[in-house]
């Protein structure tokens, strides 16, 4: 039996329609769903009985992702194997959710369970809700000199699933899209026919140089482009 958390969310979701008659974690009852809670632990002993391996794409920006994972791994009943989704580059990029997901990284490798890592490059999702965000300024503002190589979360989803149907492999190699892009590139994908021009701003500081370097950039994987997805 798999188990799948953050199963209503952009990459739970696309996990659960790969997986047919897997337990997806809720704090709502619903179908196909066991209701428990990473936040407090209630029912996490109960959603994780019989469960062999599980998916963990359970996230939060307000930084309790190391507290919920603390949870999942003292309530794990048995030995499951966890299967874990975390960013490309996360020790060269000094961001606090950055920071977050390493630290959790290093909890689940640390836990005595079975444990897999995949560290996934930026979702289409993601490049796509900084642009939509602009959409009233008169230009489409992007960092200078920053490369992306955005990954359909489809795509992440059928690694994850493959890897969950195998032995537990530590840390496996980075997942990303298919193509290596500037921001550039990419905002004038997004613009399409629309005449408001793309300006690059030379932004300063480590967040920005991680981007300019590639440090959050992998091996390709992925099939689905940016435009394609787009589409």
């Amino acid at each position: 039996m798999i188990l799948v958390t953050g199963g209503t969310g952009t990459l739970g979701r696309a996990v659960v329609e790969r997986l047919p008659g897997a337990r997806v974690l809720s704090r709502r009852p619903g179908p196909g769903r066991v209701v428990g809670d990473l936040a407090t632990g209630a029912g996490l002993a109960a959603a994780l009985s019989g469960v062999d391996t599980v998916i963990h794409c359970a996230t939060s920006l307000r930084r309790h992702d190391v507290e919920h994972a603390r949870r999942l791994v003292a309530a794990a009943p048995g030995r499951p194997h966890v299967v874990y989704v975390s960013i490309v580059g996360i020790e060269q990029i000094p961001l606090a959710y950055y920071r977050t997901k390493l630290t959790v990284e290093r909890l689940l490798a640390s836990s005595g369970l079975p444990w897999t890592v995949l560290r996934a490059t930026q979702f289409h999702d993601l490049l796509l809700r900084t642009f939509t965000v602009q959409r009233w300024s008169p230009a489409l503002f992007v960092l200078s000199g920053a490369r992306f190589q955005p990954v359909d979360v489809r795509d992440v989803a059928g690694r994850l699933v493959s890897l969950a149907g195998g032995p537990a492999a530590g840390r496996v190699e980075d997942f990303g899209g298919p193509e290596v892009r500037s921001m550039a590139s990419l905002a004038r994908a997004f613009r399409r026919t629309g005449r408001r021009p793309v300006v690059p701003l030379p932004v300063p500081g480590r967040i920005v140089r991680g981007y300019r370097t590639g440090a959050n950039l992998a091996p390709a994987a992925g099939t689905v482009t940016f435009e394609e997805f787009l589409r």
